[in-house]
């Protein structure tokens, strides 16, 4: 106990090797966190959020890196920072596993994840669905105010009180600006250099409906609530039609729709556990090139 003092006073940059003197957090114990704030009950039917790779759950946190997508990449990155855990946004995981090869990136990460005593830990349609999720990240980054779910489900325990699920976003500015003054702002707010668009023309924008990712199916529920505009990650080429009239429809990227949902991660883990090393991945994992 002395020595780990001792290196602790005089050799910070040696931290990470001390992780049962300094933090004396399980792998499980954060892991109980999150699905406390997005239980796993919360996902969709075709989802497979949770625990990916598990072979150390009682192990000691050394931090935690937060990602979008989970690639060899990312394991590396972990590996570097001291991580035994990832938790990513989107399921390693997702499709049935028939084999584990060196033949795709799937069956590479497994294995160098396991070989490295990583836990994978995902949070994809359960954190959408979770009060204060990926939709309400979204809502701030765009400086919204008084956001309420698109489309409300049931309402769940988180702690001592009940929350309410949902899907999508629909708020308010705080004043109304021009179609495209609002068009760049979302540019700005998300990093864009471009915004696919339907052919709609709004004089001013005041109620704004979004979602992250894949959020189409929510189009018609936008307009029921009398949003102006819709943003969402994919919209998809048919269903730009026939919207012209109704709602000003912006497609701004998957990647780019839930490229924050790193911070609400961060700040799930933080709030229950303060001292533990959380960092946000360099490597970005976007799989589409924008030239």
């Amino acid at each position: 106990m002395l020595y780990s003092r001792f290196l602790l006073i005089f050799a910070p940059e040696m931290w990470t090797i001390l992780p049962t003197f300094l933090y004396n957090m399980k792998v499980k114990d954060i892991l109980g966190a999150l699905e406390e704030f997005a239980p796993l009950a919360l996902q969709d039917g075709y989802d497979n959020a949770g625990l990916q790779i598990g072979l150390a759950e009682d192990a000691e946190a050394t931090g935690a890196l937060l990602c979008l997508d989970v690639t060899e990449e990312i394991v590396d990155e972990a590996v570097l920072r001291g991580c035994n855990l990832i938790v990513s946004h989107h399921p390693l995981l997702f499709r049935p596993v028939k084999s584990i090869t060196s033949r795709d990136y799937v069956g590479r990460t497994i294995g160098k994840a396991i070989r490295q005593g990583i836990t994978v830990y995902a949070a994809h349609t359960n954190l959408d669905s979770a009060y204060g999720g990926v939709n309400f990240k979204m809502a701030e980054k765009l400086g919204l105010v008084a956001p309420q779910w698109l489309a409300p489900k049931e309402s769940y325990l988180r702690g001592s009180s009940y929350v309410t699920a949902g899907e999508g976003i629909i708020a308010t500015l705080p004043a109304a600006l021009s179609q495209r003054d609002f068009m760049e702002r979302v540019k700005e707010a998300f990093g864009l250099k471009s915004l696919r668009t339907n052919y709609a023309s709004r004089e001013k924008i005041s109620r704004v409906a979004l979602c992250g990712g894949s959020g189409a199916f929510l189009i018609p529920k936008a307009i029921e609530k009398g949003a102006d505009v819709f943003i969402t990650g994919e919209i998809g080429y048919h269903r730009f039609f026939g919207y012209e009239s109704d709602i000003l429809l912006l497609e701004i990227g998957h990647y780019e729709s839930e490229q924050y949902t790193q911070e609400v991660l961060r700040d799930v883990i933080l709030h229950k556990f303060p001292t533990l090393p959380v960092v946000l991945a360099k490597t970005k994992t976007n799989p589409i090139n924008y030239l």
